[in-house]
């Protein structure tokens, strides 16, 4: 007897060491980090490359350059109210929430049962009866094939991609708000342009009218006069409802109705261009949520092929339960009503259909696409780095020659109107020369303002103050609410898991 319990000890020790041995093997590939390609610098350098340039980190947020106030106030409403943030936090949580159910795999489930019948039984003579039953049930499936390891792996990517996500959506938005508010900002200095050239119109109307009266004017005189202060004052008022609209779409970004909000004009306030950082290509991978974010999806694709892999093989089911069953109420807890039962069950599928090699196949393709996708992020960073670094520069060239055609249009102007008069030139010219100077003007706001604007846009393609956390710093980052993930990005890939000894049906990818 004891020998037989002896025999039964060591095949107990040897099947749990031999579970042991196939829960470290992991079915699918490895991962591996996409290479997209790296140019060594950036094509156009332009302003961008500065002496000393400012900081801009997560601690200094990036819209603090420009120095404004009322920008300032604006950002801080909306980081919490903004709608497309909510939504993007609220992916996050969720993405969070299937990591844990992932991770819950682990660890054993328990339950507790009860039951209680009554019937009719034969048993030698026909008489109704109670049973009961109450008692505890675990049950566990060990990972054999890494199946588990792979799910949890998906899901921490996954939850690490959605506050990438969400750090994206938040760099968005503060991007998106800024270049609306210096939009409205150029409104205003463009309807200040119109409201002095209409002054100086209205001015040089009354001139017309008084030399028409003096018999020293045409009557077309007074009617150019009267067209050009006309035409002028149209266009202020499409600036107007232009500037209406932009503080409309501020408004949304901000979480307020467009009726509660009002944003006051300043036209005196001049368009502000920061010193910027450089930054090398490869630094861009490591700043921009949208490219970490797409490389933690990439991680998640792999490890999905790994659970499509695992499916491949058996899995084990251990089972055990213990409780009270019996037909006596009264002696319900006594000794003879104990019950108790262990076991193992090994199952495999011989034949679904096509089913897992479909799976296997989706979660390769998914693969496939996810590093494509990868690459196409990376690419496109460079190249909306690319585009407003070229902007900057060029901007910076023609608002040069735009101030001179600015100073040009304003002397032309004047000279103009003292030709007028002096009785030595006609009104046309002075129109002319008004309508010129008047246009010239609108082009450089207009210019300095797409200069501003581009310089957020660089600032966004470069990531703001956003940048990846170590890898140290994952399960920390992992365990913060949605509400203070502002700098919370993709972790490094995990480390390589070896690929099972037994042939799997996936390709490396």
């Amino acid at each position: 007897m004891q020998a037989s319990m002896a025999g039964r000890s060591r095949w107990a020790a040897a099947l749990v060491f031999a579970f042991a041995i196939l829960a470290g093997c992991s079915a699918g590939p490895a991962y591996r980090r996409p290479q997209p390609p790296l140019p060594a610098a950036y094509k156009e350098d332009g302003i961008w490359r500065v002496a000393q340039p400012q900081r801009i980190d997560a601690d200094h947020p990036w819209w603090t350059l420009y120095a404004d106030p009322a920008l300032d106030a604006l950002m801080a409403r909306l980081d919490a109210a903004n709608n497309s943030i909510a939504v993007a936090a609220a992916q996050y949580r969720q993405a969070r929430a299937v990591a844990a159910a992932a991770n819950a795999a682990w660890f054993p489930s328990v339950g507790v049962n009860a039951g209680y019948s009554r019937g009719l039984g034969n048993g030698g003579a026909m008489r109704a009866g109670d049973a009961a039953s109450i008692g505890l049930a675990a049950s566990w499936e060990p990972d054999l094939w890494g199946s588990v390891e792979r799910a949890v792996e998906a899901g921490r990517a996954g939850a690490a991609a959605s506050a990438d996500n969400l750090a994206a959506a938040r760099l968005s938005t503060q991007a998106l708000l800024a270049q609306d508010y210096f939009q409205l900002r150029a409104q205003d200095r463009q309807i200040a342009l119109y409201e002095r050239s209409i002054r100086a119109y209205r001015k040089a109307l009354e001139m017309a009218q008084h030399q028409y009266a003096a018999g020293v004017a045409l009557r077309s005189d007074v009617a150019n006069a009267q067209a050009q202060l006309e035409g002028a004052d149209a266009q202020r008022i499409d600036l107007v409802l232009q500037r209406a609209q932009l503080e409309h779409a501020i408004a949304i970004l901000v979480g307020r109705a467009p009726a509660d909000f009002r944003l006051a004009a300043d036209p005196a306030r001049a368009e502000t261009l920061p010193a910027l950082p450089a930054l090398v290509p490869s630094e861009l991978l490591q700043r921009r949520p949208d490219i970490a974010a797409a490389e933690r999806l990439a991680a998640q694709a792999n490890a999905n092929v790994g659970v499509a892999a695992a499916a491949w093989f058996p899995t084990l089911a251990l089972g055990a339960s213990a409780g009270y069953a019996g037909y006596d109420l009264r002696h319900l807890f006594d000794a003879p009503a104990r019950v108790w039962s262990l076991g193992a069950a090994l199952a495999g599928s011989l034949f679904d259909g096509g089913l897992r090699r479909a799976r296997s196949e989706q979660a390769l393709g998914a693969w496939d696409a996810a590093v494509a996708q990868y690459r196409a992020t990376v690419l496109g960073g460079f190249q909306e780095v690319e585009d407003n670094l070229a902007a900057l520069h060029w901007l910076g060239q023609e608002l040069q020659a735009q101030d001179r055609a600015v100073a040009s249009a304003r002397l032309a102007e004047r000279l103009a109107l003292e030709q007028y008069k002096a009785g030595t030139a006609n009104y046309l010219a002075v129109v002319v020369a008004q309508t010129t100077a008047l246009g010239d003007e609108r082009t450089a706001v207009q210019l300095r303002a797409r200069r501003q604007i581009a310089s957020v846009t660089l600032i966004k393609a470069t990531g703001g103050g956003w940048t990846a956390v170590p890898p140290a710093a994952t399960n920390a980052t992992t365990a913060t609410t949605a509400a203070t993930v502002a700098s919370t990005t993709a972790t490094s890939p995990p480390p390589a898991t070896p690929a099972p000894a037994t042939a799997s049906p996936n390709r490396q990818p």
